[in-house]
């Protein structure tokens, strides 16, 4: 979208405004009304890009400046006396249309039903963070790091990843932002669920008093990081908070603890701590660099899209190979892809990070299929074979023709077809749970993971029918 306002800037303005008559200024003087109009049309190109990047909200200082400028120029083009001549009509028409549409794609951006979706779903993390980790803080305790809110972390955080854009600049560079801020949140309190470092007894040594006067200090830091991180700090600032956790660095470096082996390495457990929030402190300028959050231009998103489309030629040779009763075996090149997916760099990017998640899932898709698939064909059920565990087979090779059309399936959730599939996949989870293994351990085993597969073949068909994007 932001492109086509710079289209319309370029065939607007890479043309004279006198329909092609544009006069030498050497040979002839300029119309005031034209010159005012050229003048109109530098001072849009210069808050075009303005514009066209701006992720806020309509109560936002920065909105209300760019509104005030563009208004403005609307007046004084309007105020443009063009004398009855056409030319000079015609050049203030489109100019007046050209700040229209700015206005127009400003306020359309800032009051999107998904900005105010991304917007909504801060306001509840900086609910739940406030009441989690800053209110305990501030009220001189610990906060305990719940499993409730770390599960209700991740929850915004896939919901903020599904927030659909239309590949508008400022509402990814809005969700790019809001998601960023979360997922760093997330890092530090699932961090500190894992590292719990302990103090030592200051009878150890004479340097641990000292230190853990620094842990006391890092954790009062990680609570004013989070608050930071969610704009739930007003006095603070991320410098302030970089160049205090700077500082302990520096005096932890400074201290002797050589010649005793346990300090060290709290001390060095203490460093780490506090290096793993400075990370999290270079946040401010992230949302400016477009590659983050425009990922069409991303590499890694490129990346992603190159193994996606090979994964859909390979299923499709598969699926074709099934229907003339043969077998397609190209395991070896999707999980080579596997290993591919998992060395791309996400840059603690949470929208790449789901991307490559999803086509993850594709790939093990098309293997579980393949397994399967190999495992009916292989089969050979002896005459004493117990009849529950036949039945769940029967299951399993129904499983695996519904997964084949699931895998080509291509539709919406609200199409006859998907409705048909899950009403399918349903039944034949009915079916399992109608089997009794009457005591029979490996029809116990079979049917947990004959279960386990059709609730995944479910998941993955829903997952191609959410409508994420990047």
């Amino acid at each position: 979208m932001c492109a086509n306002v710079f289209g319309a800037l370029k065939s607007l303005f890479g043309k004279p405004f006198d329909g092609g008559k544009r006069m030498d200024h050497g040979s002839q003087q300029q119309h005031p009304a034209m010159n005012r109009l050229y003048e109109v049309q530098r001072e849009v190109q210069s808050l075009g890009p303005q514009v066209c990047t701006f992720s806020g909200l309509k109560n936002e200082r920065e909105y209300r400046r760019l509104e005030r400028e563009l208004t403005q120029l609307l007046l004084e083009v309007d105020q443009v006396d063009t004398e009855g001549r056409a030319d000079l009509q015609g050049a203030r028409k489109r100019a007046a249309q050209e700040v229209e549409g700015l206005l127009r794609y400003l306020e359309e951006n800032a009051t999107h039903p998904s900005r105010l979706a991304i917007e909504e779903l801060s306001r509840d993390a900086q609910r739940l963070v406030e009441q989690g980790v800053v209110e305990p803080q501030r009220a001189g305790g610990t906060a305990e790091i719940s499993d409730e809110l770390v599960d209700a972390v991740q929850e915004l955080i896939l919901r903020l990843t599904q927030v659909k854009t239309g590949g508008r600049v400022p509402l990814r560079k809005a969700r790019y932002r809001a998601l960023t801020r979360l997922c760093a949140v997330q890092d530090i309190i699932e961090g500190r669920t894992r590292q719990q470092t302990l103090p030592l007894s200051e009878d150890t040594h004479v340097a641990v008093q000292r230190i853990n006067q620094v842990m006391v200090h890092v954790s009062g830091a990680r609570s004013q990081l989070v608050a930071l991180l969610m704009g739930l700090s007003g006095r603070d600032s991320c410098a302030h908070l970089s160049r205090v956790l700077t500082e302990l660095l520096v005096e932890l470096d400074a201290l002797d603890v050589s010649g005793n082996a346990a300090v060290r390495n709290y001390r060095k457990q203490v460093v780490e701590e506090i290096n793993s929030l400075l990370k999290h402190l270079d946040l401010e300028g992230e949302g400016d660099d477009t590659r983050r959050y425009d990922l069409g231009q991303n590499d890694s998103i490129r990346q992603i899209e190159a193994v996606r489309g090979r994964v859909g030629q390979l299923q499709g040779e598969v699926l074709r190979h099934c229907g003339v009763g043969d077998l397609f075996r190209p395991k070896p090149e999707l999980q080579s892809l596997l290993t591919h997916l998992d060395q791309v760099d996400t840059a603690r990017n949470p929208c790449i990070r789901e991307a490559r998640r999803r086509a993850v899932l594709e790939v093990q898709a098309v293997i579980t299929f393949l397994d399967l698939r190999e495992a009916l064909i292989c089969r050979q059920p002896s005459p004493n074979e117990p009849s529950q565990h036949r039945a769940v087979w029967l299951v399993l090779g129904s499983l695996s023709d519904l997964q084949a059309q699931v895998l080509c399936f291509n539709g919406k959730q609200a199409d006859k077809s998907y409705m048909l599939l899950e009403e399918l996949l349903t039944k034949q989870l009915l079916a399992l749970d109608a089997v009794d293994p009457q005591g029979d351990e490996m029809t116990k085993v079979a049917r947990k993971q004959a279960v386990k597969f059709a609730q995944n073949i479910l998941s993955f068909l829903d997952m191609k029918t959410d409508e994420w994007e990047y």
